[in-house]
C-alpha cells in the first residue's frame, strides 16, 4: 500500500503565493514520476505539472512561469511552489505518484486526498 499525503493549501490574495507538498509513503521500490493535478469546482481534473525521478519537468501551459514543480527523491516528496497566484488557480491540488513497489514489477498510479487552495482577496 503507498499513501500520499499533501499539505500547504490554504486561503491567498491574488498575487501571492504558496508551497504545496506531498510526501509519499508506503510500500516503494521506486518512484517513476510524481505530479500535482487540479480540480475547480465544475471543471475537469487537469493536469499542472510533473516531474521524473531524473528531475526533467513538464508543465500545463498556463502555468508555466508561475508554477515551479521540485522533488526530494531521498524523502520522496513533490513540491509545487506557486506564485502571481489568480483567483482562477482556485481549486483542489492533487498529488499522484507512479509507482514501483517491487524490482521490474507493475507501475501503479496513486493520488493523495487533495488539498484546497484558495485564491480570494
Amino acid at each position: 500500500q503507498v499513501q500520499l499525503v499533501e499539505s500547504g493549501g490554504g486561503l491567498v490574495q491574488p498575487g501571492g503565493s504558496l508551497r504545496l507538498s506531498c510526501a509519499a509513503s508506503g510500500s516503494i521500490f521506486s518512484i517513476f514520476d510524481m505530479g500535482w493535478y487540479r480540480q475547480a469546482p465544475g471543471k475537469q481534473r487537469e493536469l499542472v505539472a510533473i516531474i521524473t525521478s531524473d528531475g526533467d519537468t513538464s508543465y500545463e501551459n498556463s502555468m508555466k512561469g508561475r508554477f515551479t514543480i521540485s522533488r526530494d527523491n531521498a524523502k520522496n516528496t513533490v513540491y509545487l511552489q506557486m506564485n502571481s497566484l489568480k483567483p482562477e488557480d482556485t481549486a483542489v491540488y492533487y498529488c499522484n505518484a507512479r509507482v514501483f513497489t517491487t524490482p521490474g514489477g507493475v507501475l501503479y498510479m496513486h493520488w493523495g486526498q487533495g488539498t484546497q487552495v484558495t485564491v480570494s482577496s
